[in-house]
């Protein structure tokens, strides 16, 4: 059990301060955030040559360290050891909140390991910005970020959210967008409502609201630039759907549920015959053996 007082730690103990930076506009800082900036002894930044673009803005002469995912393990001895002695920390990520699609996680559980306080700032977040703009149902909500890359991963990850009732979030890079819009069409369907959130906060911020169906069809006929947020309706009826694909899948033979998972959900026939196991509440052995059969 840990129990924190955040405005109630001696001057002489180090703390781990979470500092959101903006996520385009730089006047979203916060008065606060560039006080602690200022005033901490050290900043973990993501990505220095970035944060330091803004520590020029604002006049802050803080020294940083790298603190990112590839040399995160490797750092959060040293940063633990430099906050037990008293230094005082600022981790921040190159835009919005620390900890989303960053390390700061592991470090902030480090942190708490060896009783060092960690005190949040609020701030930007690419996520909610663009979820309150939406026009889609922003609660509940469950936040998702970076889908796998790999194209028969995505599509199991989607397959998995298809019947979720809350509105899913995901954050997509330029150059896979197209990609995963037409994953996401061909997993939940053209009628799916989704808002395509590009350039949040800067000069070219755009809202692209409509059905999936008609999103891939903008993407076709567009150049993609910037960095993106997709909002996806959720399922409104999902008892509904995954009870109807449960009765169909379950009066069809097995062999023609196992051919079933591996074509629409590119699975490998091992994870299909587990699938088709799980379905039927039967043992692996008992579908591998009728497939192969093994009987």
């Amino acid at each position: 059990m840990n129990i924190q007082h955040s405005f109630d730690v001696p001057h002489n103990e180090g703390t781990l301060y979470l500092v959101p930076t903006p996520i385009g506009n730089l006047e979203d800082m916060t008065f606060r955030a560039i006080n602690i900036l200022k005033s901490v002894n050290l900043i973990a930044s993501e990505d220095t040559r970035n944060t330091q673009k803004l520590l020029n803005h604002f006049e802050i002469e803080t020294k940083q360290i790298s603190f990112h995912e590839h040399n995160s393990q490797a750092k959060i001895p040293e940063l633990i050891e430099k906050l037990s002695t008293g230094i005082s920390i600022a981790q921040v990520s190159d835009a919005g909140m620390p900890s989303i699609s960053d390390p700061g996680h592991d470090l902030v559980k480090a942190c708490i390991d060896h009783d060092i306080p960690v005190v949040p700032l609020p701030g930007a977040n690419a996520g909610l910005t663009s979820l309150i703009a939406s026009g889609i149902a922003p609660q509940p909500f469950q936040f998702y970020g970076f889908l796998p890359r790999k194209p028969k991963e995505q599509k199991n990850v989607l397959q998995e959210l298809i019947n979720e009732p809350e509105s899913l979030i995901f954050y997509e890079a330029p150059h896979r967008l197209k990609k995963t819009l037409e994953n996401m069409l061909t997993v939940l369907g053209e009628h799916r409502k989704i808002s395509v959130c590009r350039e949040l906060t800067k000069r070219h911020e755009e809202f692209i609201r409509g059905t999936l169906g008609e999103i891939n069809d903008w993407a076709k006929e567009n150049e993609i630039r910037g960095e993106f947020v997709l909002i996806v309706e959720g399922n409104s009826n999902p008892k509904k759907a995954d009870s109807t694909l449960e009765s169909q899948l379950k009066e069809m033979p097995i062999n023609e549920q196992v051919d079933f998972f591996i074509k629409n959900n590119n699975l490998s026939v091992n994870e299909a015959i587990k699938k088709v196991a799980k379905l039927n509440d039967t043992k692996k052995q008992v579908i591998y053996n009728e497939y192969h059969d093994l009987n």
